[in-house]
């Protein structure tokens, strides 16, 4: 299965067990590091044979709305729970990536979840990477999963 499957497959199963929600896969572009405007960015970085990051990056609204499915919390504004949820749910994805590129699970390590919000930011390209960024649509909002791989 290619790395933009295993984003799909695990993004939508993640969504629908875990945080109670649907999640429909978009057409998947190459990231140009566009401004991210009122969002919640979720990051696990990788190292070894292959490196790179893996990012959620979420509208704030519905960063709320999909901690509050997965807290099974009542959350209306962004706080720790909101964005320890998001690192979380990067941790996850990132887990199904390094499974994917590294069956035995000894030649990737994975960083420890790392969150930013702000009204108006960039996740600036990795050099040597690609930029792989696949949209999801919910019915609060729409985000997307970037994965930047050497």
């Amino acid at each position: 299965m290619g790395l933009e499957q295993t984003i799909i497959d695990a993004t939508k199963d993640i969504f629908v067990n875990m945080i109670m929600m649907g999640a429909t896969p978009g057409t998947p572009y190459q990231g140009k590091g566009e401004a991210l405007i009122d969002s919640v960015t979720g990051m696990i970085n990788l190292a070894g044979s292959h490196s790179g990051l893996l990012a959620i990056h979420l509208p704030t609204q519905a960063a709320l709305e999909v901690s509050g499915s997965f807290l099974d919390l009542e959350i209306e504004e962004l706080d720790d729970d909101v964005l320890d949820s998001i690192g979380e749910l990067a941790n996850m994805l990132a887990g199904n990536i390094k499974a994917e590129l590294d069956p035995t699970g000894s030649s990737i390590q994975l960083s420890i979840p790392t969150t930013m919000h702000g009204d108006q930011y960039n996740i600036e390209r990795i050099a040597g990477t690609s930029s792989l960024c696949v949209p999801f649509y919910l019915d609060d909002g729409d985000f997307v999963i970037e994965l930047q791989l050497t």
